[in-house]
Parts: C-alpha cells; structure tokens; sequence
C-alpha cells in the first residue's frame, strides 16, 4: 500500500511565492547595463595646467576646482572660449577634489584633510568649512542632499547644510561591488560618476545603488590630443543645452557631448534616469 502525501494549500501558496520573489530577483541582477557612447557636439580649449577633480555648470559658466597640493583651485570658466574669468587658490595644506553646488554656494572637498569648503556665487568668496570623515572624492547636488564618493564603491548621503551624514549606499554592477567612483554630477534623478583609471562614466541609480548605464569616453583622450595627460576626470550637465561637458586632468581640451545609445540618439529621460515615468 502506498501512502499518499498531502501538501497545505498554504505551503503551496507560500512555495509559489517564494518561486516568483526568486525569480524578480534573478531578473533584477541580471537586468542589463545600457551601453552609451559619447557623441561630441564642441571641443574647446581647457587650461592643461589645471588637475580637474569638480566640474559644474550654473547660470552658463563652468565652475572647476582642480588637485594638487600647493596647487589646488577653484575657478569659473567661460564655456564659449575655455578662458578661466576667476580663479581662487586653495591653502597649501589642502588638495582640492569635488565641488557641487547647493543654493548660491559651492561646497568642495578636500582629499584628506576632513573639511569642505565653501565658497559663494558668482564671485567666490570663502565662506566656511565643513567637517566629515574620510578621504573625499567626488561631490553633487541632487537637489535635497549631497552626494559624496570616496574612491570605494559606497555613496554617501549628506545634509544640505551642516554635511552630516544621512546614509550610505553600495554601488553594483551586475549584481558585484563596483568601486572607484570619483568625480560625480546628479541629473535628474541619476548620478554619474567617473571611474578611477578608466576612460569610462557609469550611470548609477541612487535608491538601490545598480549601475544602469556605462558611457564609453575612450575616443576623448585622442580627440584632446592630450600627450601626457592623466585620466578622464569632471562631469558636468548643462539642462538648457540637454549637453554634458566633460574633461580629464591636465587635459587641453574640454568637449561638449551628448550619451547616445547604439542608434545614435540621445535615451529618453526615463531610460537615462532609471526609473519609470
């Protein structure tokens, strides 16, 4: 005689449940990474002297702080002819690295020296310093909060006014850690960050920290003919042109893009944002 096995409607429920959650997970890590390339609309003169480590765009200048120390700046830029209008110079024991704007200040970090500094528009006069901890990479704005890279794979959150940290965010590509994240720039919703040592931007959803793009720079550095140049560094968006301007550091030239996908045509804001419309 052989026994019969009787299965709860329950379990059977629970097991299919956990079947489709299985499922969307598998499908959200393996939910692909849109490929972009760089279209270049203008190249123009970028001063090959400046270590540019923050790119910005407000009211139709370019505002860029650059590294080194003893050397470090912060400048505005004319994006019709490259010329720098206004620069600052940075205390020597500072090493500038990202700037973003929040209301009518800049804030740029510093490398290792714990402290940003702020700064006011148009002119730039110094305002005060805010403290954090660790080494500080790249910096946006996204509206609400700061946005902060350090050169791992984390993204940090950070209050408006008084930069305490609110939270912290891993950043994957398919589904791995993916570190190195510099210089970056919030667009609508998005941030995109430069990578460490490669001629690359990747496209980063903040909420679940998934890379949703990757920009493929390669053809800059020989576009900029920039013999002895180092990497690929400075993002910034200008939303009444729909045009980014990127450079790298002790680059000669800076280039007006768009990201456009295998067709050639720029991704609508849904797709660039990642999140559904």
């Amino acid at each position: 005689m052989t026994a019969s096995l009787s299965v709860p409607r329950y379990a059977v429920a629970m097991l299919g449940r956990v079947s489709a959650l299985c499922v969307l997970g598998m499908a959200f890590h393996a939910a692909a990474v849109e490929s972009l390339a760089v279209r270049v609309h203008r190249t123009f003169p970028h001063d090959p002297s400046a270590f540019t480590q923050g790119l910005l765009w407000w009211q139709g200048k370019l505002y860029e702080s650059t590294g080194r120390r003893g050397k470090s700046e912060l400048r505005r830029i004319d994006p019709d002819t490259g010329t720098v209008e206004h620069r600052v110079r940075i205390p020597v024991l500072f090493f500038g690295e990202g700037l973003a704007r929040a209301g009518q200040r800049l804030v740029m970090l510093t490398w290792k020296a714990n402290q940003a500094l702020e700064f006011g528009l148009p002119d730039l006069p110094r305002l005060g310093t805010l403290s954090y901890r660790g080494e500080g990479w790249g910096l946006c704005h996204d509206g609400d909060r700061f946005i902060m890279s350090d050169g791992s794979e984390v993204l940090s959150f950070r209050d408006s006014e008084s930069f305490a940290l609110l939270g912290r965010i891993s950043v994957t590509f398919e589904g791995s850690p993916f570190a190195n994240l510099n210089e970056l720039e919030c667009v609508h919703g998005a941030v995109y960050a430069n990578v460490f040592q490669r001629d690359i931007i990747v496209r980063i959803d903040p909420v679940t920290g998934r890379v949703t793009a990757r920009v493929d720079a390669t053809g800059l550095r020989v576009a900029a003919q920039a013999e002895g140049a180092d990497v690929l560094n400075g993002i910034a968006y200008a939303p009444e042109l729909d045009r980014f301007f990127v450079t790298g550091k002790l680059w000669p030239a800076m280039f007006e893009v768009a990201f456009v996908d295998e067709s050639g045509q720029t991704p609508p804001m849904d797709q660039r944002t990642g999140v559904e419309d």
